[in-house]
């Protein structure tokens, strides 16, 4: 029986939760007074300065003294995680393979543009994410994201920049802001990757000693200290040799995460249940014989149960004490969940007590902390498995496939969206196409990779790979063939769809009125750049309308325009040079939820009709123009 709370519901908790549950990094501590012998008082806050920030297009400036985890230039990281950007994903069908079937994608670009890209179409989506990120030893290469100063500037103390004004760069440990340029270059990513979570969703941090605590504080801020699920240990390497202190460093750690750790759950392998059987045709199923006592009790819970066979009495054993009241205890008796002997020795128990399978919280056990059996899931395993794929040695540190493997059949189902937005070598691909050939699953991946250049001397330069995304193409091509070999009856995807991030498909078409001339005129007559495709529009629109990038797409011809239709018809575009009015009324007459069409490509008569021919055949078609 719940007793009746008769109190009004305490709105200020209840307004901090749903604070706490959309700002996490806002949550603080701080003095509200003092006590009677003149110590702090310190109660749970929001900090005000962060939370305007979250909702600023301007870098916040001010503050005040409270617990917290800060570095310099950590305002302008949270401005850059919430700045809009003006790119798109281009399809690349020469990449791709099965490029209309497929439902994978691999995407070559910064990983926090595409983040920012994706945000829309995959928030609260992907169940699980691994990433592993630059550990900052001092060798690794770290994303330098420029949010303070001009290309011109920027080039006077950065030296080498793209394009973007961003550079990847060698964080070495003479640097002044070591743990700053890490520190900022995680921070962004990481609260986009939090959006993309569903509420059940985790995610997977690799991590050495150098980092770990630094990611630590910035997980708590982002994710909230309270969806920490814990760390797991690999062991990576067997050697003998120390830091020069005598310390012998064999593993490192992944960090794991909850979006909401009270709606996450980890399965880890499945139980033993050989000693679960039904002799006796149990009509609730298999069981195993288990002990109803326990070793704390009290008076109340020390009495004998009678053998109604026998008539014998049991007692707890010696020094125990029954673990069930005496009304729990008697509806086992009346349902058969203590089953009484007919004859038993005078020093044996007179009955069974059952634990039915059915009755388990989970068929799975815990998530065992330690990953460090038998070595398999070492880097030379790792090194020898992708040196097997390739008949050569082509990338440095890759993760075991295996372990990867392991850390999704522990935190997905069969249908999950995986990414990796750090996805090197692509070993998570990898993994999910194996785990999906065992299983008989349909998990999707999301690789995402900046195209970095192998360095000249490199044996993958030499092998002809130029940049870290074609080794990855290449090796979910070669895996999905191993697999199949492996696997020959399973059905899994090994295709993938290559996507790359580039600037918008739309012109600039913001000019001051004396920058206008008659050829400025003419290139204006359609605001789509010349170099575009009518793929590259409908993924830009896709991505504007939050439609799956995997969606299965279909080309026709109607009334001599090229259409293109989205899942069936969820959502169908023309881009042509010409639109005709027959066109639009066709594809109304097919009731899309969603009809784009290329503005400036419409006759003055199509236009002045579209809404009427809409409104005739699909009123509520969502109707869009660009």
């Amino acid at each position: 029986m719940q007793k009746l709370n008769l109190q009004t519901k305490n709105l200020a908790h209840d307004k901090y939760k749903i604070l706490s549950e959309l700002f996490p990094n806002a949550i603080t501590e701080t003095i509200v007074g003092q006590d009677e012998e003149g110590n702090d008082i310190i109660d749970r806050a929001i900090d005000a300065d962060i939370l305007r920030q979250e909702i600023a297009e301007y870098v916040i400036e001010g503050r005040e003294e409270r617990y917290e985890f800060t570095w310099p230039d950590k305002r302008k990281s949270m401005l850059l995680a919430n700045a809009p950007i003006n790119k798109t994903l281009r399809p690349i069908r020469e990449d791709s393979l099965n490029f209309d079937e497929t439902e994978n994608l691999y995407i070559e670009g910064d990983n926090l543009d595409v983040l920012k890209l994706l945000r829309e179409t995959y928030l609260g989506k992907v169940k699980m994410i691994y990433i592993d990120p630059p550990y900052n030893t001092g060798n690794d290469f770290v994303y330098e994201d420029d949010f303070a100063q001009n290309m011109e500037e920027y080039k006077e103390v950065s030296g080498d920049f793209d394009e973007e004004g961003n550079r990847l760069f060698k964080n070495t440990d003479s640097n002044g802001r070591f743990h700053t340029d890490w520190l900022n270059m995680m921070y962004p990513r990481l609260k986009l990757a939090r959006d993309l979570l569903s509420d059940d969703g985790v995610i997977f941090i690799s991590i050495d000693d150098n980092e770990v605590d630094n990611l630590r504080k910035i997980c708590n801020e982002i994710f909230g200290e309270i969806n920490y699920i814990g760390e797991l240990i690999r062991k990576t390497k067997s050697m003998t040799g120390d830091s020069g202190v005598g310390f012998n460093l064999q593993h490192e750690s992944l960090q794991v995460y909850a979006k909401n750790k009270s709606k996450a759950s980890l399965k880890g392998e499945e139980k033993d249940f050989k000693n679960y059987t039904n002799p006796d045709n149990d009509k609730n199923g298999d069981w195993c014989s288990g002990d109803p006592s326990a070793k704390s009790g009290s008076s109340t819970t020390f009495f004998p149960i009678i053998n109604p066979i026998t008539g014998k009495e049991d007692y707890p054993p010696e020094g125990r004490y029954w673990a069930f009241s005496k009304t729990t205890l008697a509806k086992y008796i009346e349902t058969g969940k203590i089953k009484f002997k007919d004859n038993h020795a005078s020093n044996e128990r007179g009955f069974i007590f059952k634990r039915y399978k059915k009755d388990l919280m989970s068929l799975y056990n815990p998530v065992n902390s330690l990953f460090a059996i038998n070595n398999q899931y070492m880097n030379q395993e790792a090194t020898s498995e992708l040196t097997r794929l390739f008949n050569e040695s082509l990338f440095t540190y890759p993760k075991p496939t295996n372990y990867i493997e392991k850390i999704i059949k522990y935190s997905t189902n069969k249908d999950s969206i995986i990414l990796d937005f750090f996805s090197g070598s692509a070993t998570t691909a990898h993994a999910v196409m194996r785990i999906n050939a065992k299983d008989n699953g349909n998990r999707k991946y999301i690789m995402v990779q900046l195209p970095e250049e192998t360095e000249e001397k490199s044996e993958a330069y030499k092998a002809g790979y130029k940049n870290i995304c074609e080794i990855g193409k290449a090796r979910i091509r070669r895996a999905g063939k191993k697999i199949k070999e492996d696997y020959p009856d399973s059905k899994f995807d090994d295709g993938f769809r290559v996507l790359r991030v580039d600037s918008s498909n739309m012109k600039d078409v913001y000019h001051k009125p004396e920058d206008y001339s008659q050829s400025l005129l003419d290139k204006l007559e359609t605001n789509i750049k010349e170099d575009r495709n009518e793929e590259d529009l409908l993924f830009q629109v896709m991505l504007g309308l939050g439609i799956d990038l995997s969606s299965k797409i279909k080309k026709e011809k109607i009334n001599g325009n090229k259409v293109l239709i989205v899942e069936d018809g969820f959502l169908i575009s023309c881009f042509d040079e010409e639109i005709f009015e027959e066109t639009v009324e066709s594809i109304a007459k097919k009731q899309p939820y969603y009809a784009v069409f290329s503005e400036g490509k419409m006759s003055d008569s199509t236009l002045a009709n579209f809404e009427q021919i809409f409104d005739t055949y699909s009123p509520t078609t969502i109707r869009k123009v660009i």
